[in-house]
């Protein structure tokens, strides 16, 4: 599968929210996510699709939007923008796919600090929410 390929796969279901069972579908079992706030790496399946499921669900709303992508062999960088309790998100997610179009790494850097730290609230918000 080409990167192009995974990559619209991944836009299909980032813009359904990032529903888990279509998550658990591209996210290779070794997979690594690198959150803009939680120093280590999440590593494995079950734990990356914790995070995007509950980013889709913070993130996941009108205001999302993709507003710059760059591909390079089985990397992409997506650039985006949002809106979440009333603050201006600006971000990146660098995403890694292996040859067969699974995401392998994903991490994620957000700007300005105020986003951030309303984006970390709302995910640990969720998390907790999807975890109970």
């Amino acid at each position: 599968m080409t990167t192009h390929d995974a990559l619209a796969r991944w836009h299909t279901i980032a813009a359904q929210g990032s529903p888990r069972a279509a998550l658990e579908q591209i996210i290779a079992e070794n997979a690594v996510f690198h959150s803009p706030v939680v120093h280590t790496p999440q590593r494995g399946r079950a734990l990356v699709v914790a995070y995007l499921s509950a980013a889709g669900q913070v993130l996941g709303n009108d205001s999302f939007t993709y507003v710059r992508e760059v591909v390079d062999g089985n990397n992409a960088v997506l650039e985006f923008t949002a809106e979440i309790g009333g603050i201006f998100v600006n971000g990146i997610d660098m995403i890694e796919f292996d040859d067969a179009g699974q995401i392998v790494d994903f991490k994620v850097m957000v700007r300005p600090m105020k986003a951030m730290n309303k984006l970390w609230e709302m995910m640990a918000e969720q998390l907790v929410r999807n975890h109970s």
